[in-house]
């Protein structure tokens, strides 16, 4: 009886971690991927150029970048639970902002929401760990899985999402900020175990800093190699949509082929790291990566319309394996869990650096060149580094303790 009432506590007391584990990584893509499909309403309405318009997915990528250190060390003090708390209240604030109106709304907006979404992306995985330390694999699966769909419901059912609510682009854009209030009242219900106590390996990171990781080639090869694949894939999430309506597809159908390219993703999330896992070294699995983007780019960009799924498809499985392998290398590439937290630092603040200038750099060649050729030139250079930096990153090496 008592072992029966202790298992039913155990159960019950998991649901409400469970829900806020699925809850907040709803809210970490999904008010980024809403923005393509509408990307054109809005910069009608607004009257925004190009790079303009680039900027509404660019300026969240400078936050995790400028962030993701100060996000880490901060949350130490604080405690997880607490900053988490913040971090989406800050978010649901930002969702509502950016549809106020106006061209300045619209970029504070921005900023908040990228900051909000920071704090998830740092913070999570230390609350999955504390949370659920016998199922840390299961929870990051369960994370990454709501994470992706979201953010592909969120690509497909933009447009419509506007029509349904009545207020165009304001509503497809607004309407996440009810995920984010469900959120913040899961975690202001949820009661850590032990409190907002810091691991010792969590007491070290904050203490020592990552400054010796800057002075290592290996991670500066994780970094880049990270920074590489979020560019290719923000810069298609945001202009896609209008590259294909210029090829000449319905505007309703784009968001569904963003749709596509988030679903096809997801798979690969989990085999992926289990078959790297497994490989003496994962030099195979990088020229893989490199080889299945440049070859969905040659699709969109030598047969337009013709072939586009299979191309979206391809840039899915390309693109979560080469996430999956960024995140990999974090733990394959350090001897202990405080430097594998001191690369990941390094890895987001550079990388995302690398992606924000992805998006406004692919829609100023457009206006170079209105076919979109330069643009796509653009993102075959940088896959080509990519693969160069992925085949260094995924040697069998360690980066240097501090």
């Amino acid at each position: 009886m008592n072992n029966n009432m202790q298992k039913s506590n155990t159960v019950s007391w998991r649901i409400l971690p469970v829900l806020v584990v699925i809850l907040v990584s709803t809210n970490l893509r999904s008010p980024i991927t809403a923005v393509g499909p509408v990307l054109g309403q809005i910069s009608d309405y607004l009257r925004l150029d190009s790079f303009q318009s680039s900027l509404l997915t660019a300026i969240p990528l400078f936050m995790f970048a400028s962030c993701s250190v100060g996000v880490s060390k901060y949350s130490h003090v604080q405690g997880m639970h607490r900053f988490l708390l913040f971090g989406l209240i800050v978010l649901a604030m930002g969702i509502l902002i950016r549809v106020w109106g106006s061209a300045a709304s619209l970029f504070a907006g921005s900023v908040m929401i990228g900051l909000g979404i920071c704090v998830g992306n740092v913070v999570a995985p230390g609350y999955i760990k504390t949370s659920f330390p016998n199922h840390i694999g299961l929870m990051t699966g369960v994370f990454a899985v709501a994470m992706n769909l979201t953010a592909a419901f969120a690509s497909g059912f933009s447009l419509r999402l506007g029509e349904w609510t009545g207020f165009g682009w304001r509503g497809s854009l607004g309407v996440w900020v009810i995920l984010a209030v469900l959120s913040i009242i899961a975690v202001f219900f949820d009661r850590p175990r032990g409190g907002d106590t810091m691991l010792p390996e969590q007491k070290e990171q904050a203490q020592t800093g990552i400054g010796h990781i800057f002075k290592s080639r290996l991670a500066w090869y994780i970094s880049i190699f990270m920074g590489i694949q979020s560019l290719v894939y923000y810069s298609l999430i945001s202009w896609l949509p209008k590259v294909l309506i210029d090829y000449g597809m319905a505007a309703r159908d784009t968001g569904w082929l963003l749709f596509l390219i988030q679903i096809a993703m997801i798979p690969i999330l989990f085999v992926g790291p289990i078959i790297a896992n497994r490989m003496k070294d994962q030099r195979l699995m990088a020229v893989a990566v490199a080889l299945g983007m440049l070859g969905s780019i040659l699709i969109f960009f030598l047969y337009k319309l013709q072939g586009v799924y299979i191309a979206a498809i391809l840039l899915g499985l390309s693109n979560g394996l080469s996430f999956s392998l960024s995140i990999l290398f974090f733990s394959l590439r350090a001897r202990s869990t405080a430097n594998a937290i001191k690369i990941s630092g390094m890895a987001q603040s550079v990388g995302y650096l690398i992606a924000a200038f992805g998006p406004p750099i692919f829609g100023r060649l457009h206006e170079v060149d209105p076919s979109w050729n330069y643009s796509f030139y653009f993102l075959a250079a940088s896959i080509i580094v990519l693969l160069l930096t992925g085949i260094k990153a995924a040697e069998d090496k360690f980066v240097a303790e501090s």
